[in-house]
């Protein structure tokens, strides 16, 4: 929790509120995302009201009230006070994006690693990203490197749209092409063999797409930047749970395998990670 917000409720809440309250929120833009335990659902004002107070750059507090789920990775938002809207433009890394939080997946706590990708990616590569959202790891990669070309894909319209506004308004339009669709059928229809580096950003459907991340990559070798989401107990370390999960699927498609990299991206909650992988794939012919 943000110091002037804890400070700001330590002096409205019971001890045992507190204790309930979680501790980060997420801020997109002008927009923040909070979470409300339902044992605090009659407090929501005014942690609301605080967010407003101690946050002068936030203009709206929404409140999430269902966990992101679906195809399109969406989330249930209830407005809870400023202005009453959803769509912001949030920016990062000199670029911006404009989102609909209601009707589009977004995370500000991937920041760091559009950044980390984007410095690795040299002259002239080919890059298909599976699962692009509005576009922020494609322009922020067109923007900061001199990649050729990324296919942006993404299966939800909305996105799409947006995605298709974000890479006009970054001047990438030679670079970034947002394409609607299922990954696998865009993969398999016309970017076969393409790819210097295939980045999938969606760990819930990762492990699921790995054969065709493998199909978009060239016929030698590529890099694969996958995120994956794993139970971790205490006595098990939760990169190298990742590491034998894909490890043991690229086994079965018979093709060589160096993972350079691999760290927790974040925590999603109690022995629950979020793990990235950078993987270089060998085909094998």
């Amino acid at each position: 929790m943000r110091g002037g917000l804890k400070d700001y409720l330590a002096r409205r809440l019971e001890p045992w509120e507190m204790r309930l309250l979680q501790r980060s929120y997420d801020v997109v833009g002008d927009i923040a995302v909070v979470r409300v335990p339902e044992a605090l659902a009659h407090r929501t004002e005014e942690i609301s009201e605080a967010v407003l107070r101690t946050n002068t750059h936030v203009k709206t507090v929404l409140r999430q009230t269902s966990p992101v789920s679906g195809e399109c990775r969406l989330r249930e938002l209830m407005w809870v006070a400023g202005e009453r809207k959803t769509e912001t433009i949030h920016k990062e890394s000199g670029c911006s994006f404009k989102v609909d939080l209601e009707k589009c997946y977004f995370s500000p706590r991937l920041s760091y690693e559009r950044m980390r990708i984007a410095r690795q990616v040299r002259p002239q590569e080919v890059i298909v990203n599976m699962f692009a959202g509005v576009g922020c790891f494609s322009i922020i990669v067109a923007k900061h490197s001199k990649v050729s070309k990324v296919y942006s894909i993404d299966i939800n319209p909305v996105a799409n749209q947006y995605a298709l506004e974000n890479v006009r308004s970054n001047k990438v339009r030679h670079i970034v092409e947002p394409i609607l669709g299922d990954s696998k059928d865009i993969v398999m229809s016309r970017l076969l063999n393409i790819a210097d580096r295939v980045l999938m950003p969606l760990p819930e459907r990762a492990f699921e797409y790995l054969e065709y991340a493998i199909a978009a990559l060239k016929p030698d070798e590529g890099m694969v930047h996958y995120y994956d989401f794993t139970n971790a107990k205490r006595d098990e370390e939760p990169v190298g749970k990742v590491s034998r999960k894909a490890a043991g699927k690229m086994l079965s498609m018979n093709v060589g395998l160096e993972i350079p990299f691999g760290k927790v991206v974040r925590t999603t909650g109690p022995r629950w990670f979020q793990v990235v992988l950078d993987m270089l794939v060998r085909k094998k012919r």
